[in-house]
């Protein structure tokens, strides 16, 4: 029987989904993955960045003369500083800190594809977790600020909707992570799609533009879409 060759210009798609390093716990298999690996340049990057904007700042004079990345790191926080108050206004000095947190990790996990890396929020697993911590900021913030008008609040304005609002409630934090994961997640299928299907000469400037549209274009989008769906559920709770 003849066999039929695949061409050497066409290859498997490459999703970027491998195992690094196994490892056994309590009888249980653990992997360290490319999303794992990719969380842990993520946040090495951000942590190296914020040491040196910390001793950068502590030396500037008010007489100097603000360089590139002192212009840049101001620029940055006041337009985060802006967006917070346009949405939660006077509580935002309180959520600043944390929105601006979780705005740098997803825009860089977003934004890692264009280095080569596979982002770590095309993994439901990071997006459910960033999720799972608006949940229970949201809910902490509810009974703070409302006591147990807080629970009294999914009967209303009749009782009969309490199941309508509890799973409205639950979706919050489930509907925001899934966006932001199918998103990252589907510019990583047609990116692999086509580096693994195509010929090599549509493998020249094409993904170019494609990258542009999937890491930077959505990335940046989706980034404020959840930070800005953050804050509403909380400023929802505040009194």
């Amino acid at each position: 029987m003849e066999m039929m060759t695949v061409p050497m210009s066409l290859q498997e798609p490459d999703f970027m989904i491998h195992g690094v390093l196994k490892t056994e716990m309590f009888g249980q298999e653990l992997w360290i993955t490319t999303t794992t690996v990719g969380s842990w340049i993520i946040t090495a990057t951000l942590l190296l960045i914020a040491w040196i904007a910390s001793r950068k700042l502590k030396k500037v004079n008010a007489t100097d003369t603000p360089g590139t990345f002192q212009c840049v790191l101001e620029m940055g926080m006041e337009a985060l500083q802006n967006m917070a108050e346009g949405i939660l206004g006077g509580n935002a000095k309180r959520f600043v800190n944390y929105i601006g947190t979780i705005f740098l990790f997803i825009l860089f996990c977003n934004l890692s594809g264009l280095f080569g890396l596979r982002a770590p929020t095309a993994d439901f697993g990071v997006t459910f977790l960033l999720g799972m911590f608006t949940f229970f900021i949201v809910n902490y913030q509810g009974i703070k600020n409302r006591g147990i008008g807080h629970f009294t609040s999914l009967f209303q304005p009749i009782p009969v909707l309490f199941p309508i609002n509890l799973i409205g409630e639950i979706a919050n934090p489930i509907s925001i992570s899934l966006r932001l994961f199918a998103n990252l997640l589907s510019g990583v299928i047609i990116m692999g799609l086509w580096y693994g299907m195509m010929p090599w000469f549509a493998k020249i400037g094409i993904p170019a533009a494609l990258h542009v549209y999937c890491d930077l274009f959505s990335g940046c989008i989706q980034t404020y879409v959840f930070c800005m769906l953050t804050m509403v559920y909380v400023n929802d709770k505040m009194e």
